[in-house]
């Protein structure tokens, strides 16, 4: 008799299975493993397994099935408490394996997964022999479904045959009805030729006639919207200069009296600037005076060179701001988001206008704040600061088109100062006679 799983060297705990477990054995295996699993306690599990106690049957297959094939190969004495949970569950398989004569008609799969939990003497060769089977009855049900597949084809194959017969048939049907109709189509399509040269004839007449009928026309239309042209013009004109003469008389000035005052201050300031520039001593000039050379303290042509700034300087600004009734125009975005392009656009402005009121109480000169309108999905609340004029371009109409209006109505000769990156626009107001200076100039200025 041969002793059970876990006994002494009379049973088959020494043998080795030098082949991985079939899959369906394994599976076969893990089933009897998540039975006898429940009926244990957490003492008596492996302490890797202990984790997976309250699982269901289900779970505890399908999550844990690795670590109880492990544990059951690597734990004797797990294997020995799974093996005695087998013997109660079906004590005939084991019975008659520990006798060495399995039923023949058991499942080979359930025998050599037995013979795997409780190690009767062979087991190896039990397990053997049921993956052989196990292959050899997965090849004999493959070979029949090739041959089901076979013969599935084959009658698919000759099915495609006919219909393929059928088609042709009926194609070569259809082939000798288009032949006959696209002949009579031709017929038709010859005598249809003939009646379009014909109509083509006659259109070209008629198209002739009408074209001299839409030059005279056209003529006659270029007069009279000529005519209205010159009505329309000189009625604008009128309603201009009657337009002018009630805002003269309500306001007791025009557009160019404004224009030539702001134009005679610009003058004045600059003269005083002047006369100041030359203010000469209260001595009178010495003859040896008008010689050229270089006294001791003076500046030579050379030190005066060196005084020219750079078109970065931040320095070239407050010069142009000291000019007499300067007027600073910004390109707002343009100098934001080359400054601080990450913040929002609201708070762009606010810190720009911010700055800008700063430098307009620092130089007094005029300050004109550009944004563009097109950039805004609702009208701007916004207070305006002291110092600073604030305007958006209004729709279809871009900022930088209304900085080259603002430079427009500037009378020649005021000094105006444009800060802009955009090369179009310092080109433009450039011609206009505006001073361009780069937005980097601000920010450092403003910095």
């Amino acid at each position: 008799m041969v002793e059970t799983a876990g006994g002494g060297p009379g049973d088959g705990a020494a043998e080795v299975l030098d082949r991985p477990l079939p899959e369906g054995v394994r599976k076969r295996v893990v089933q009897i493993v998540s039975d006898g699993f429940g009926q244990l306690t957490i003492g008596e599990l492996p302490a890797q397994l202990r984790q997976y106690a309250r699982f269901a049957p289900n779970r505890r297959a399908k999550f844990a099935g690795n670590a109880m094939a492990a544990a059951l190969e690597t734990d004797p004495l797990f294997r020995q408490r799974i093996g005695e949970k087998l013997r109660e569950a079906q004590p005939e398989l084991a019975g008659a394996l520990d006798s060495g004569s399995p039923p023949p008609a058991a499942d080979p799969l359930d025998v050599a997964a037995a013979a795997y939990v409780l190690r009767p003497t062979d087991w190896v060769k039990l397990v053997t022999a049921a993956g052989e089977e196990a292959q050899r009855a997965h090849a004999e049900r493959a070979d029949e479904e090739s041959r089901a597949e076979l013969e599935r084809l084959r009658a698919e194959l000759a099915q495609a045959r006919e219909q393929v017969r059928t088609e042709t048939e009926r194609l070569r049907t259809e082939l000798d009805a288009a032949r006959k109709e696209a002949e009579s189509l031709h017929r038709k399509l010859r005598a249809a030729q003939s009646d379009v040269k014909r109509g083509e004839a006659a259109l070209r007449k008629a198209q002739g006639e009408i074209e001299a009928v839409r030059a005279e026309a056209h003529g006659q239309v270029s007069a009279a919207e000529s005519e209205t042209r010159r009505l329309k013009s000189r009625l604008g004109e009128a309603e201009a200069a009657l337009e002018a003469t009630r805002k003269a008389a309500r306001e007791g000035r025009s557009v160019e009296d404004m224009r030539v005052r702001l134009l005679l201050d610009t003058l004045l300031d600059a003269t005083q600037g002047l006369r100041r520039e030359l203010a000469l001593p209260p001595v009178s000039v010495r003859p040896a005076e008008t010689v050229d050379a270089v006294e001791p303290g003076r500046m030579t042509p050379k030190d005066i060179a060196a005084r020219a700034l750079s078109e970065n300087d931040p320095a070239i600004l407050d010069q142009l701001l000291a000019l007499p009734q300067a007027h600073l125009v910004v390109d707002g975005y343009n100098v934001t988001k080359t400054g601080y392009p990450q913040m929002p656009l609201e708070k762009q402005r606010l810190r720009l206008l911010g700055q800008l009121s700063q430098l307009a109480a620092q130089t007094g000169a005029e300050v004109t704040c550009v944004f563009d309108g097109a950039e805004l999905a609702a009208p701007v609340l916004l207070a305006p600061p002291r110092g600073v004029r604030v305007l958006f371009s209004k729709p279809g109409v871009t900022a930088d088109e209304l900085i080259r209006q603002l430079v427009r109505a500037e009378p020649p000769g005021r000094p105006v100062i444009v800060v802009s990156t955009d090369r179009e626009v310092a080109d433009g107001i450039a011609r206009a006679g505006a001073r361009p200076v780069a937005s980097a100039v601000l920010l450092k200025r403003l910095s």
